[in-house]
């Protein structure tokens, strides 16, 4: 009858309001914790029946569903280390547990996502937190690029190792020069004055090494003026002739260089005498040193870069190049695009991998697990593996942590309207008893 079913209701009032304070309690609990989701309860009413007639009804009561609001977004908070990571936007953050490591190479483990995290490298260089959540991210080339990946697999993802050990060297292939060559040296019964400088170069392992431009004037006859005329010729210490005569480098490459009697004396022409060919649109040519080629520039004909010729003395006017001798690393940083670089004591920074951010069309379906960390699910839907700040997620943020969402003062409205509610049911059932009570006094 009525009476009963009020009983019931009151019933599933206590249960859905004590479901509602473990809520409340959870929230404000982790109210510090970074990353965390708050719960959200909300009450759902039962209808048994729907008579109209006779006065009477039953009541069906309420039930309680529960379930964390992972789409919320906590504010950020600045810390002092590079590798505390949050997102700014949508997404997040690809990690296994530092318990499944062991098993990469057998199965493949279990994919978990997690909004922040203060990531610091063990003992064996593992970037990982302290509850064990190990951060996964693609692995760059060995020049720096991101392999192509596949998007929806984990497949390509690799627990992220910085060893605080790592060297790297980066080669010498390119380099670029401007040299003036004194016009007076070509003129014509001149006794011939060469000009002489060394570069500096790095080969594939970091070792320096000196490539040696010499520049020989090509000198006329008496009377004929200058010949605007000089041969350039490149030498590699890593390379010698006679191994056993010091200072008999190896000659990589021989050009005649002709310069035009304009204002500034420009480049006019290049011949090619050994080495590899020049390239006028360029204004460069390859030479093969010993440990690779070695693209240098001088300049194109007619430009106002590069070589030049005019009466004043030898003097270089610019040198560049690439390359750097081998470095340790020093420190590491992660950027809105989710690389990660490594900073080498030599100045060298390099690319050394690309976290990508995980999405999926649905996050409040996704299975709260420890640790602040989600997983995949049937409501959640697929997931898409982003770079960061592409599509729709957001970018990420080095130097911070995510915030808890939990707002202490809504909850401690949320328990006060809980503690009423809980009270007044808890009423209806001491109503309804003594309802009962006088409904057995009827017969005495």
């Amino acid at each position: 009858m009525s009476i009963s079913s009020a009983l019931s209701a009151g019933v599933s009032g206590l249960t859905a309001n004590s479901a509602r304070l473990a809520g409340i309690s959870d929230n404000i609990a982790n109210s510090s914790t970074y990353g965390y989701r708050r719960v959200s309860t909300e009450f759902e009413s039962v209808v048994i029946g729907n008579s109209r007639g006779g006065g009477q009804y039953t009541a069906g009561g309420v039930l309680a569903q529960s379930g964390r609001v992972v789409d919320e977004r906590g504010s950020l908070v600045g810390t002092s280390n590079a590798l505390d990571i949050a997102i700014t936007g949508r997404g997040m953050l690809p990690v296994i547990n530092y318990s499944e490591l062991s098993g990469l190479g057998t199965a493949n483990p279990t994919l978990s996502l997690t909004r922040t995290g203060a990531f610091r490298t063990d003992a064996e260089g593992v970037l990982r937190t302290s509850s064990g959540l190990v951060l996964m991210g693609w692995p760059a080339n060995r020049d720096g690029t991101i392999p192509t990946m596949p998007r929806d697999s984990t497949a390509g993802l690799q627990p992220i190792v910085l060893n605080s050990n790592d060297t790297y060297a980066e080669p010498t292939t390119a380099i670029s020069v401007g040299f003036n060559l004194p016009a007076e040296a070509t003129v014509g019964g001149t006794t011939p004055a060469n000009s002489t400088t060394s570069i500096e170069y790095y080969d594939n392992l970091g070792a320096s090494r000196t490539l040696t431009m010499t520049f020989v004037p090509t000198v006329g006859a008496d009377g004929t003026g200058r010949s605007n005329s000089w041969t350039m010729e490149l030498r590699d210490s890593a390379t010698f002739d006679d191994p056993g005569t010091p200072g008999d480098e190896s000659l990589v490459g021989s050009y005649t260089l002709d310069f035009n009697d304009a204002p500034g004396g420009p480049l006019g022409a290049v011949t090619t005498l050994s080495g590899g060919a020049y390239d006028p649109a360029t204004g460069q040519m390859t030479v093969n040193a010993a440990h690779g080629p070695i693209a240098i520039t001088i300049g194109r004909p007619g430009g106002t870069s590069g070589m030049t010729q005019i009466s004043a003395d030898f003097s270089p006017t610019n040198i560049t190049k690439n390359g750097t001798a081998a470095g340790v690393l020093t420190a590491v940083e992660i950027d809105d695009n989710g690389f990660i670089h490594g900073t080498y004591d030599n100045g060298v920074t390099r690319l050394l991998y690309q976290v990508p951010l995980v999405d999926v069309p649905n996050p409040n379906g996704l299975v709260a697990l420890d640790n602040q960390t989600y997983k995949i699910s049937q409501d959640s839907g697929s997931f898409f593996l982003w770079d960061a700040g592409d599509g729709p997620t957001g970018a990420i943020a080095g130097y911070a942590r995510e915030s808890s969402t939990t707002d202490v003062a809504a909850e401690l409205t949320d328990l006060i309207q809980t503690q009423r509610a809980y009270s007044s049911n808890a009423k209806i059932i001491q109503t309804v008893d003594e309802m009962l009570q006088e409904t057995t006094n009827i017969k005495r």
